[in-house]
């Protein structure tokens, strides 16, 4: 876990880098905003393959830093069918870094497009479909990075669309299924896991939590 959280502040060194090159008084002027919003997610493109997807929803909030630099905190479930013969449920808790790559104008511009990269938690349950007694779970720490864009509707409202690599480390688990039988497996050595996310979320932003510093 060590190394894991040394390898992601290494990758956001690039991003603080950028930001500080902004001018002081602009580079702080959006700092403290407070959004809410709602988000959807896919997910895809799972142990290398396109044949299961899963879809959910959740919950979000953001606090901006100043101009460049935002943060997201993020909650959500994610549904898999398996074959029609069993499920995958996965709920995410986690956290991004977001930098802008263009300046925000106050959130005027048309879009707002930025990279980001964070870290989530992560409890994953499989069952075949109808013998819950035979659920397995595993609990799982992750990484992701991607890009996206809001979508300004208004400077206090906007639709954004991301898609990020997530990559699991943690207990493998996953299902067998040949025809209509389905095999639950669950090994104590530790493996990595990744799959595709595409979210879909609103959001507003509520009011500002501090006030820039002159």
């Amino acid at each position: 876990m060590k190394k894991h959280s040394i390898g992601f502040l290494l990758l956001c060194l690039p991003f603080l880098a950028h930001a500080q090159t902004s001018p002081r008084k602009g580079f702080l002027r959006q700092g403290g905003q407070f959004s809410l919003g709602v988000r959807s997610t896919l997910s895809t493109f799972s142990h290398g393959s396109w044949n299961e997807n899963g879809y959910g929803a959740g919950g979000q909030f953001r606090l901006q830093l100043n101009d460049r630099i935002n943060t997201e905190w993020f909650l959500d479930m994610i549904r898999t069918d398996i074959a029609r013969v069993a499920y995958r449920n996965d709920y995410h808790i986690g956290w991004s870094v977001m930098c802008y790559l263009i300046s925000t104008k106050d959130f005027k511009r048309p879009v707002t497009p930025y990279v980001q990269a964070g870290h989530c938690f992560d409890w994953t349950r499989i069952a075949p479909n109808g013998r819950r007694n035979e659920l397995q779970q595993r609990g799982s720490s992750a990484v992701q990075a991607g890009i996206g864009t809001h979508f300004n509707i208004t400077p206090r409202f906007d639709i954004s669309l991301s898609c990020q690599y997530m990559l699991h480390l943690g207990k493998e688990l996953h299902a067998h299924v040949e025809g209509n039988e389905v095999h639950i497996e669950k090994h104590n050595n530790a493996g990595w896991e990744g799959h595709l996310l595409i979210n879909v979320s609103a959001n507003y932003k509520l009011l500002k939590l501090w006030k820039p510093r002159n």
